[in-house]
């Protein structure tokens, strides 16, 4: 009763703040996103006869509410499966957790994906998504992966993640590594204290169907573009609850201005910021090396990625 399995994170096109549910994490309206290729959560799980749960990521054992929200996917597999046996989970990153860079998605899609294998459940894309949604929300869309859009749904069944378009279109994305550390949980609280959320909750439909469009028809331009306004509201609201929340340092303002300077001069490149310092840099495929040449000049460290597909098994056990 061991499988692997292995997942990319997400970067949010058009983000989601707030949980109207915080036990489901059924959020308060849909969001979109696409996953990020080569970062990779490569997670294994076991049942068996163990004493407890335990979660291990990059060596170090996870307590607390890390490990709660790994119980709650846990103990809905079992509780498909009939199963009573506790669980091994043992994970590992190969990029930075908690910079913004969507760890949680691709580890709870990892972790569920796994599970269910282990359990020998047989479940589809759908269902597989709201168990993992349990862990974190935009786990539900690393679960689909490439271009996903989750829908809030107002039920545990009906919140789940779908796929928009495949990895075959892709976009180049320059992460810009701003290694600050952010608490994805209590932005969410923040989120529903800012004036600007109802305004948000007004606009969203909009913007949501101008980036699905944008999807389906593969213009890339207009995604990034939708993508950075989509952040300058995200990150308005986040700046505006009672916490005053400023996630941004000097270096994810110097790698804004520098987008911007390079838009100025031609070259389509844009900005895209989660919950975090981390910056997305989104561009077209063929511009990709020319804007991490700029990036780089700053000082700042790089990772290139592409646009990655839906989490799946693996046969490489971590233990």
């Amino acid at each position: 009763m061991k499988a692997s399995a292995v997942a990319h994170p997400i970067q949010g096109l058009i983000k989601y703040h707030g949980l109207a549910d915080m036990a489901l994490r059924l959020p308060y309206h849909d969001s979109i996103s696409v996953c990020t290729a080569p970062l990779i959560s490569h997670t294994t799980v076991a049942f068996d006869d163990f004493r407890e749960d335990t979660l291990t990521v990059n060596g170090s054992p996870v307590l607390g509410r890390g490990l709660e929200r790994a119980i709650d996917v846990l103990e809905e597999v079992r509780r498909r499966a009939g199963l009573s046996e506790r669980a091994k989970v043992v994970s590992t990153n190969n990029f930075p957790s908690n910079v913004g860079l969507g760890a949680s998605a691709s580890g709870f899609a990892a972790l569920t994906v796994a599970a269910a294998r282990a359990a020998g459940l047989d479940l589809t894309s759908r269902e597989t998504s709201t168990i993992a949604r349990r862990g974190a929300g935009s786990a539900s869309r690393a679960v689909t992966g490439a271009f996903s859009r989750w829908k809030c749904g107002t039920s545990d069944e009906e919140s789940y993640a779908y796929q928009l378009a495949s990895e075959d279109l892709q976009m180049g994305i320059l992460v810009a590594l701003v290694e600050a550390y952010k608490d994805t949980e209590a932005a969410h609280s923040e989120a529903l204290r800012s004036p600007f959320f109802s305004a948000r909750l007004a606009e969203i439909p909009k913007t949501l169907a101008e980036m699905e469009l944008a999807i389906k028809r593969q213009e890339i331009g207009k995604i990034c573009q939708l993508a950075e306004r989509d952040t300058l509201m995200l990150h308005g609201i986040t700046m505006t609850g009672p916490e005053e929340m400023l996630l941004w340092t000097p270096e994810t303002l110097m790698v804004i201005l520098a987008v911007k300077r390079m838009r100025e001069e031609g070259v389509p490149a844009f900005f895209s910021i989660d919950t975090g310092a981390t910056v997305y840099v989104n561009t077209f495929p063929d511009h990709l090396e020319e804007v991490e040449g700029r990036i780089k000049e700053l000082g700042i460290r790089t990772i290139r990625c592409w646009v990655g597909g839906p989490a799946r098994t693996v046969k490489d056990d971590l233990f």
